[in-house]
């Protein structure tokens, strides 16, 4: 990863929050690459509100891990494949990530889909008990050019994490945790400074 900065893909949190949107500007504004719409719960009302409510010069960067169908109604920035929403739907030719937990499903997943997450790498934030899984051999070995790093993600875990062939970096319970605006904004400043 020497001579490319790094993805930065924020992950929403499980539930929707109020004003999310202006939250989601200022994530993209702050330096990351993407926002991963991630939502289980929502319905296809939810999703689609809290899309039409993010600025449309935003929509590009914005992937979906649940209500495809929203891409008919706007320009988005692909797709994340997960156990809710295992295939892509028919005829879809736009950008496709993976979620994976083990070095094998990667493996796999990395020669049909632009890139994955592994998870979890760190002991996470945002699910306490779920602990990072893998070993320096697993992870030195990972597929150039397809692997971001999820799972308890913070600015001095990317300074560790280099040595490996990770892509980038997602991020859920670091940034969500922020109480204001200005915590966000520290903390996303953190983040890329540690890319």
């Amino acid at each position: 990863m020497a001579d490319k900065k790094a993805v930065l893909i924020a992950i929403t949190p499980q539930d929707v929050r109020h004003d999310e949107a202006r939250q989601i500007a200022t994530i993209l504004d702050g330096g990351a690459t993407f926002v991963h719409l991630r939502h289980p719960g929502a319905t296809y009302s939810d999703m689609k509100r809290i899309i039409e409510d993010i600025p449309q010069r935003y929509h590009s960067r914005l992937r979906l891990h649940g209500h495809f169908e929203l891409l008919n109604e706007f320009n988005l920035g692909g797709i994340h494949l997960n156990s809710r929403c295992p295939q892509a739907p028919l005829l879809y030719h736009g950008s496709v990530s993976r979620t994976c937990h083990s070095v094998e499903k990667v493996n796999e997943a990395a020669q049909y889909v632009d890139f994955v997450t592994l998870s979890p790498i760190c002991n996470s934030i945002s699910k306490p008990g779920y602990e990072g899984a893998f070993t320096h051999e697993q992870l030195s070995s990972l597929p150039l050019g397809k692997v971001v790093a999820l799972g308890g993600i913070t600015p001095g875990h990317i300074s560790e994490l280099k040595q490996y062939p990770f892509i980038g970096y997602a991020v859920l319970g670091y940034l969500w945790e922020a109480q204001t605006t200005d915590e966000l904004t520290q903390r996303l400043d953190k983040l890329t400074s540690a890319l």
